[in-house]
This record gives C-alpha cells, structure tokens and sequence, in this order.
C-alpha cells in the first residue's frame, strides 16, 4: 500500500525520464544528481528506485556518483530525500507538505503534537499600505516616503530586492518602514520600525510561535541562521525569533527544516538568552571578532557588507557545551 511521499517519488522518478524496471526490481533512468556532485551528466540510465515493505518506503541509489536518499513511515525527511525532489522538479512548498505529511505520520511525539496543533491567522496590514517599489512606481513622492527609502538604502545599507518592504499614509505608520510577516505565502503579522527618534520604535502585531522569514529558507541550503531581530534576518537571508528566547514551537519549526541551526545572539547581556536554546537543542552558535561597536548582525551588514558577514559567522561557528558556556559568559560580562 503506497502512501503520497512514495507515489510522489515515483511520479516525478517517472516524468518526463524513460525508465525501465530490472530484474531486481528497480525502477532505473537517467539520474538528476550527478551534476549536482560535481559529477557529468548521466546518460545510461544509472539511477533507480526501489519500493520496499510492501510499497510504503522507498530507497532511492544513483550508481555513477553514489548518492542515496530514500524515506520510511518512521522517519521525516531527510536532506538528501528533500534534495532528490529538488532536484526531480519538486517546488519548495510541495516539499514542505510532504515533510509535514511525515510529521503527522509520526504524531505520537509529543513536541510534533504541539507542532501539529500551530496555526497562524492570516491578518490585514494597516489602511492604504503598499510595497514601497509600487509607491514609487505609481510617481508617490511625499517627503516620508522618500524618507522611508533613503533609510533602507543609505542609513540601514540593504538592497531593495531582499524583502517586499512596504509604506503607509496612516496616521501613526507614515514615519515607519513596514516589514510583512509571512507564512505560507500569507500575511500573518507586520512591524512597523519608526526611521526617526521617538517611541515606540517598533509597533508590531506578532502571533505565538512564529519565526520570521522561515518562508525563504529553502530546501536545498545546508544552514539556517537564526538571529534576534527582523532586519538582522533580512540582513543575511536567516530566521529570526523575534525576542531572546526562543519557544518549544519556533525551536520544533526551525529544527524542521532539516539542516544544522547556527544562532548568532546579538552582543549584549541579553543576548545570552538565546543560548539556551543553542544547548537544549545541540544547535551551533556563532561570534565573529567584529569590531565592539557592532551590536548586531545588522550592524555588521551595514559596516561589512553581506558576503564578508556570512563568511566571518560560517567561519568562527562552534558546537559543543563548552563553546556555548564561552560565548555565554562573554556576552553576559558585557553592558545592555
């Protein structure tokens, strides 16, 4: 008895490929991964899949460049089997409900039934608020929109195709940059951070268990970094939790995705916090030797630049108790 994660591996195995089923059983053709591991492309019919326990698993081989992927009912998706559906042609999405579909298959865990249990509402952004790029287009040239663009491009130095950053005339938004919180496609939150002085600096309508950004973190990336706030996340591609400690839904979200979680606190006492989390999960964690004055991954964008700042977190992350006891006892001798 087949189930969808196996009826899907065979169909997308068997479009558009000529395949034929040898005498030991599996199911061969041309194998999408060989160019992918460095390796030329596979033009006699090298990689196969094979249906074990009655249908209901599956173990996929390519016999050029030796790469394996496969799923049964007891296990989630691992990042090779969601890299052979990349690779198939599988979107992103379709992956995720997949992964989702395991999760439910394995719903006797007790931090998946929370997980399981998580649902966003999908809410409306304030009055008259549009991309800021459609603003523009549409020839809107009031002083708070110009404003609201000098200050992503010169003051917080991000690219403008990094995040759909948007603008309102409402009363109360017209001096903040909005930032839309996504899930699934659909808008689950904002915040609005003011460009100028005054308080409060961010007005924000936020739901339990969200991690920002998650939406972009896509299958075929090896890490995800998680950070604290919105444009530190929008700085280098990663996640953030939105606060200092991170709950059982965001941790059990970001574990998710498969792959090895880098947390980059920010460089202050309460930065500390996060690395709780770094702990209880064997997460890795990560301080570049910036210079003091940067307090965070937004910092470091806007004085480095994003290449060097992804390369310096890649290169000085750690993992183990003992690195994580370090990077603690560092941040909390420092100031708020």
């Amino acid at each position: 008895m087949h189930n969808i994660i196996v009826d899907s591996a065979l169909a997308y195995w068997q479009q558009g490929r000529k395949t034929k089923v040898t005498s030991g059983g599996w199911i061969s053709g041309n194998a999408p991964c060989c160019t992918h591991r460095g390796e030329s492309a596979d033009v006699k019919g090298r990689g196969g899949i094979i249906l074990e326990h009655g249908g209901e698993s599956f173990v996929y081989h390519c016999f050029n460049c030796s790469f394996s992927a496969g799923w049964s009912k007891d296990k989630l998706l691992s990042e090779n089997t969601r890299l052979l559906f990349k690779w198939l042609g599988m979107n992103d999405s379709d992956i995720g409900k997949l992964n989702l579909y395991a999760l439910k298959l394995r719903s006797d865990i007790p931090e998946l039934k929370k997980l399981l249990s998580f649902e966003l509402k999908e809410i409306a952004l304030p009055d008259d608020c549009k991309p800021v790029n459609q603003w523009l287009n549409e020839g809107c040239k009031e002083p708070e929109l110009l404003a609201i663009v000098d200050y992503i491009t010169n003051v917080r130095k991000l690219d403008w195709e990094w995040y759909p950053w948007h603008w309102s005339t409402t009363s109360g938004y017209k001096d903040r940059v909005i930032i839309p919180f996504y899930h699934e496609g659909k808008v689950v939150g904002y915040t609005g951070r003011k460009i100028i002085d005054g308080k409060p600096r961010f007005l924000t309508h936020s739901q339990n268990g969200y991690v920002f950004n998650l939406d972009a973190q896509t299958y075929d990336r090896k890490y995800v970094i998680v950070v604290e706030g919105q444009f530190d996340a929008i700085a280098i591609d990663g996640v953030a939790i939105m606060h200092n400690d991170p709950n059982e839904i965001q941790c059990t979200r970001i574990n998710m995705l498969g792959r090895e979680v880098i947390v980059v606190p920010d460089r202050d006492r309460a930065g500390a916090k996060m690395l709780k989390a770094v702990s209880a999960h064997n997460w890795s964690c990560s301080s570049p030797p910036w210079e003091d004055d940067i307090k965070d991954v937004a910092d470091a964008v806007q004085r480095y630049g994003r290449l060097y700042t992804l390369a310096t977190i890649l290169h000085y992350r750690g993992h183990g108790e003992i690195k994580t006891k370090l990077l603690k006892k560092k941040l909390e001798g420092l100031h708020e």
